[in-house]
């Protein structure tokens, strides 16, 4: 039962990080491509603060059912390195939008960076997933 935690709240996040990620669209096309379109500010931020945490707390939470049934971390092979090297940009994702929330100036620089971050974030946490059923069936508990 414990194993299902994990992907179950990874899973959770990505859903919220897909809708996060269109928003983001909607800002994009206002700012770089001179596109009409309504960004919901408020939304935005906050579920994408809630998605990028999520993310955090499920790595957490994969790493703890890791240690507490092997006593050892980081032993999931390429499912482990993804989601480690997912930290410095879940982190760079957090405090950008954080500062840009605050600032609500119109940074452009700033913004692309923070969605093309929040883009890397999200290929790898689709990764994520293709690992993570590879993991499942090597511990025999996928199909």
């Amino acid at each position: 039962m414990v194993f299902i935690i994990h992907p179950v709240v990874q899973l959770m996040a990505i859903v919220v990080t897909l809708y996060v990620f269109y928003l983001g669209v909607l800002r994009f096309r206002f700012l770089h491509l001179r596109h009409k379109s309504v960004f919901r500010w408020k939304r935005h931020v906050a579920l994408g603060g809630i998605a990028l945490f999520l993310l955090l707390a499920g790595m957490v939470g994969g790493m703890a059912v890791v240690y507490l049934y092997w006593r050892r971390l980081l032993i999931m092979g390429a499912h482990s390195t993804v989601a480690l090297a997912m930290v410095p940009f879940i982190i760079f994702g957090i405090v950008s939008g954080v500062y840009m929330n605050r600032r609500r100036e119109n940074a452009k620089l700033l913004s692309l960076a923070h969605g093309l971050n929040n883009l890397a974030i999200l290929v790898l946490a689709l990764a994520q997933v293709v690992s993570g059923l590879m993991v499942f069936r090597a511990l025999g508990l996928g199909g």
